[in-house]
C-alpha cells in the first residue's frame, strides 16, 4: 500500500486533481469544449426525445462516453507532445488510436440518437 492519505481526505484531494483535469482540459483542447457545448445542447433535448428512463440513459450515457474519452485522448496527445514534438511512428499511432476512439464514440452517440428518434418519432 502506497504512503498518503486515506478516507476522506484522499476523496478530497481525488476530487481536487479531477477538477483539475477538466479545467486542463477544458481550457487547453478546443475539441473537449465543443464537445461540451454539444453535450449542453444534447441534454436538456434528451427529455423531449425519451419516452423512457431506458431510452434516455441510452441517449445521455454516449455523451459521457465521449467527454471520458476525449479526456483520455487528451491525456495521451499530452504525454505524447511532452516527450517530444518530433515524428515518430508510435507516438503517431498513439495519437491516432486516440482519436479514432472519439470518433467511435461520435458514431455511437449517432446510432442511439438516430434510432430512438426514429422509433420514436418516424
Amino acid at each position: 500500500m502506497k504512503p498518503g492519505k486515506t478516507g476522506f481526505a484522499r476523496l478530497i484531494d481525488a476530487t481536487r486533481y479531477s477538477m483539475r483535469g477538466l479545467r486542463a482540459c477544458f481550457a487547453n483542447e478546443a475539441a473537449f469544449r465543443q464537445e461540451v457545448a454539444a453535450f449542453l445542447v444534447l441534454l436538456p433535448l434528451s427529455f423531449f426525445v425519451a419516452r423512457s428512463v431506458v431510452q434516455w440513459l441510452i441517449l445521455v450515457g454516449p455523451l459521457f462516453l465521449l467527454l471520458i474519452v476525449e479526456l483520455l485522448n487528451s491525456a495521451v496527445e499530452s504525454v505524447v507532445d511532452r516527450i517530444g514534438h518530433e515524428h515518430h511512428e508510435l507516438s503517431g499511432r498513439a495519437k491516432d488510436m486516440g482519436s479514432a476512439a472519439v470518433l467511435l464514440c461520435l458514431l455511437l452517440i449517432g446510432a442511439c440518437w438516430g434510432g430512438i428518434a426514429w422509433s420514436n418519432f418516424l
